[in-house]
């Protein structure tokens, strides 16, 4: 999403972790996704430095605006506590931690974000800011392993904000199915920003 916001042309490969590619394999050792190799060599392995390297660049929503401490914490929150009940509650039979405990923990966290958004439609101010960006992904899961259940626990705010992003043109424009990238091949050229209003 941050490639496409700040409009920077980039190659696109996706790949299968069950089948990743030798080219994969000799730039990135730790063989995760998402990686951004830069055309002088350089390799960035973590999502938010992929983001914050588009968004120093181009950054025509201000997605950077307002970046503090504060939100980092709660990318950190997101990225380890709720990111580990996430995993528990997402897929109960590698752990060894009851469904309920892992979501009720989660809920704990989703909790607190319906209270910062009692003030504003998003997380920082009345537009999104990277904080929303790196978050709602993961809630979006969340959310997905009972649906019955997150549409009646109390997070209507919470379910506002995480319907702005998903039902929004730029997350269908960054969703769209590629087909498995293979050695040798040409890859997908994605460079297109779309614009987006605040909620009302």
């Amino acid at each position: 999403m941050a490639l496409a916001v700040a409009g920077l042309r980039h190659e696109i490969r996706e790949v299968s972790l069950k089948d990743k590619p030798a080219e994969m394999l000799v730039v990135s050792p730790k063989a995760t996704v998402p990686v951004l190799v830069l055309l002088g060599g350089e390799v960035i392995e973590e999502s938010r430095d992929i983001m914050l390297y588009a968004l120093k660049r181009n950054d025509p929503e201000r997605w950077l605006q307002g970046w503090c401490p504060d939100l980092e914490a709660l990318v950190e929150r997101n990225d380890g506590p709720f990111k580990t009940y996430l995993d528990q509650y997402k897929y109960p039979q590698r752990f060894d931690v009851p469904m309920a405990t892992a979501r009720d923990r989660g809920l704990e966290i989703l909790m607190d974000l319906e209270g910062r958004l009692a003030t504003s439609p998003f997380l920082a101010r009345q537009s999104p800011t990277l904080v929303d960006i790196c978050l709602f992904p993961f809630v979006r899961q969340f959310a997905a392993v009972d649906p019955d259940w997150f549409q009646q626990v109390p997070l209507d705010r919470l379910r506002s904000w995480l319907a702005f992003f998903v039902e929004g043109s730029l997350f269908a424009q960054i969703m769209t199915k590629h087909s498995i990238w293979k050695s040798g091949q040409l890859a997908i050229i994605g460079e297109t920003s779309v614009m987006h209003s605040p909620m009302d």
